[in-house]
C-alpha cells in the first residue's frame, strides 16, 4: 500500500472475478425489462403490478445499500463477496422455478439482496487497488460493468424471449453466476481494511423505514393512484424515516451512512448529477419497450435488437471516457453528454404510430453514446475529493442514491404515463363516439400520447442534471477526513 491508500499493483484477476459478479448482478436487473410483457400475459397481471420485478429490484439494493458501507468496513471482501453470490444464485433458482407471480417476485427480491453489496464492493476495491491519476481509466472499464451490463440487458432477453420462455433469462444466469461463486471461492484474496465497528440496528430500520417507504409509495402510484392512503401515507412514513435517519447519522460516532461527506462540495454535486441521470435513464428503460412491444407490435427480440447498437457504442466509449476524465476532467465530458441526452430524450417525446425502426434505433445510441460520457465521470470525480477512509460511505451513498432514483424515476414516469394515457382515451372515446374504426385504435393512440409525455417531463429532468454539471471542478482526495475538518476548522 502506499501513501495515498492504494495498492503497489492492482490485483486484475481478483478484480476481474468481481467483475463478473458485478456484471451478471446489473445484467440481472435490466434483463426482465423487454419480458415484462410477456409475463403480464402469463400470470395476468397489470403493467402496474409487473414494473415491480424491476423497481421491487431497486427497493431491496435501496435498502440494503446503505447498510454496504458498515459491511465493507466490518467484513473481509472475500466472505462479502461469496455470501451475496450466494444469495443472488439461490435467487434465480427460484426465479426459473417460480409457479406463480408473487414467488417470482420474492425470488427478485432474493437476487437484489445479493446483488446490492457487489457494486460498492467492486467499487472499493478499485478506490483501493488505483492512484487517482489513474482511477479514470480504471473506472471506465468499470464502466462496461455498471453501463454495458443494463444495456445488453434488453438484446439479450429479447432474443431468449422469441426462441424460448421468459423462465430461460434466468437459466441463462444461473451457471454463470455459480461459475463465478466456484471461482471467488477458490482465488480471492482480502485487500480491503477491515475495522471493529457494531451496526446501529435502530439506523437500519429507520433506513428501511425511509428508503422502503418511498419507494414503494411511488411504485404503488400507478396501480393505486396518488389519492390512495397506501400511496401517500407510504411515502410520508418514507420522508419521516429518511429525516430521522438522516439526524441520527449525524448525532453517531460510526453512522450507518455518513451523510458529512456531503460537506466535500463535489461529491455533493456529482451525488445530485447522478440523481437526477438515473430517473431519465431507467425510465427510458421500461418506457422503450412497451412502446415498441405493446403499440408497434414489434417482435421480443427486433425490440431487444434495437437497443444492441446503443450498448455496443457504451462499451466502446467507457474506457475512452475514463482516459479522457483522466486529461481533461469530468465538466467537459459532462456538458457534452447531457447535450446529447436532452436532445435525444425531446426526439423520443415526438413518436408516432409509424416512426421507423431505424430512426428509433439512431436515436436510442445516441441517447446511450451521450449517457456513457456522463456517469463514471461525474460519480469518480466526486469520489475523488473524499479521503481513502471515507471511500466505502461514498460508495455505499453513490450506489443508494441511485437505485433509489432509478426506481422512483421509473415508478413516477409510468404513473405519469398511465394516468395520462387513462385521461386521453377517454378524451378519444368520446371524440370517436359511434365510429367503430377509430374506436379500435384509441388504446394504442391514448398510450403513446402517455408515453410521449412522459419523455416529456424526462427532457426536463435532465435539463436540471445539465444546469449542475456546468459547476462541476477538477478535484484531488482531501487528506483530513470530515471529521477533522470540524475540529480543525
Amino acid at each position: 500500500m502506499n501513501t495515498q491508500g492504494t495498492m503497489e499493483k492492482p490485483p486484475y484477476a481478483m478484480i476481474a472475478i468481481l467483475f463478473v459478479g458485478a456484471f451478471v448482478s446489473l445484467l440481472n436487473e435490466t434483463l426482465l425489462n423487454v419480458a415484462l410483457p410477456s409475463i403480464m400475459k402469463d400470470f395476468d397481471v397489470s403493467a402496474s403490478a409487473v414494473q415491480w420485478l424491476s423497481t421491487g429490484y431497486m427497493l431491496v439494493n435501496g435498502i440494503l445499500i446503505p447498510a454496504s458501507a458498515f459491511f465493507i468496513q466490518k467484513f473481509t471482501n472475500r466472505n462479502l463477496f461469496i455470501t451475496a453470490m450466494i444469495l443472488f444464485t439461490a435467487g434465480s433458482v427460484l426465479a426459473t422455478l417460480s409457479p406463480t407471480f408473487g414467488v417470482l417476485l420474492a425470488a427478485r427480491m432474493i437476487q437484489a439482496s445479493g446483488s446490492a453489496i457487489m457494486m460498492p464492493l467492486l467499487m472499493n476495491v478499485m478506490l483501493a487497488s488505483f492512484p487517482v491519476e489513474r482511477r479514470g481509466a480504471a473506472m471506465g472499464i468499470f464502466g462496461l460493468v455498471m453501463i454495458t451490463a443494463p444495456a445488453i440487458g434488453p438484446t439479450l432477453s429479447g432474443w431468449l424471449i422469441e426462441h424460448y420462455t421468459w423462465r430461460t433469462l434466468f437459466d441463462v444466469v444461473i451457471p454463470i453466476a455459480a461459475i463465478t461463486l466456484i471461482f471467488a471461492f477458490f482465488k480471492l484474496k482480502n485487500i480491503t481494511p477491515q475495522r471493529n465497528i457494531s451496526l446501529d440496528v435502530f439506523s437500519l430500520i429507520l433506513s428501511s423505514i425511509g428508503f422502503g417507504g418511498i419507494l414503494y409509495g411511488f411504485s404503488s402510484a400507478g396501480e393505486k393512484g396518488w389519492d390512495s392512503v397506501h400511496v401517500y401515507g407510504a411515502i410520508a412514513a418514507g420522508v419521516i424515516g429518511l429525516v430521522l435517519f438522516v439526524l441520527r447519522q449525524m448525532k453517531l460516532d460510526e453512522p450507518l451512512l455518513e451523510f458529512r461527506i456531503y460537506k466535500y462540495p463535489m461529491f455533493a454535486l456529482s451525488s445530485a448529477i447522478s440523481v437526477v441521470l438515473a430517473m431519465a435513464m431507467f425510465s427510458a428503460m421500461l418506457l422503450m419497450p412497451i412502446y415498441v412491444q405493446t403499440i408497434r407490435g414489434i417482435s421480443p427480440f427486433d425490440s431487444g435488437l434495437l437497443m444492441l447498437p446503443g450498448a455496443i457504442v457504451m462499451g466502446i466509449m467507457s474506457p475512452i471516457t475514463g482516459i479522457l476524465f483522466d486529461k481533461i476532467g469530468a465538466r467537459i465530458l459532462a456538458i457534452i453528454g447531457l447535450s446529447l441526452t436532452i436532445l435525444t430524450t425531446f426526439m423520443f417525446s415526438n413518436l408516432t404510430m409509424d416512426t421507423s425502426y431505424g430512426y428509433i434505433m439512431f436515436i436510442y445510441t445516441l441517447r446511450m453514446f451521450g449517457m456513457s460520457m456522463v456517469m463514471m465521470p461525474v460519480m469518480t470525480n466526486g469520489l475523488n475529493q473524499l479521503p481513502p477512509a471515507m471511500n466505502p460511505h461514498g460508495t455505499a451513498m453513490n450506489n443508494t442514491l441511485q437505485q433509489v432514483s432509478g426506481a422512483v424515476g421509473s415508478a413516477f414516469l409510468v404513473t405519469l404515463m398511465q394516468n395520462r394515457t387513462e385521461s386521453e382515451a377517454e378524451r378519444l372515446a368520446e371524440s370517436a363516439a359511434g365510429d367503430p374504426s377509430a374506436m379500435a385504435n384509441i388504446a394504442n393512440e391514448a398510450m403513446l400520447n402517455g408515453i410521449n409525455f412522459s419523455f416529456t417531463v424526462s427532457v426536463f429532468i435532465a435539463i436540471v442534471a445539465l444546469v449542475l454539471a456546468f459547476f462541476m471542478k477538477r478535484v484531488t482526495p482531501s487528506e483530513k477526513p470530515v471529521k477533522q475538518q470540524q475540529a480543525t476548522g
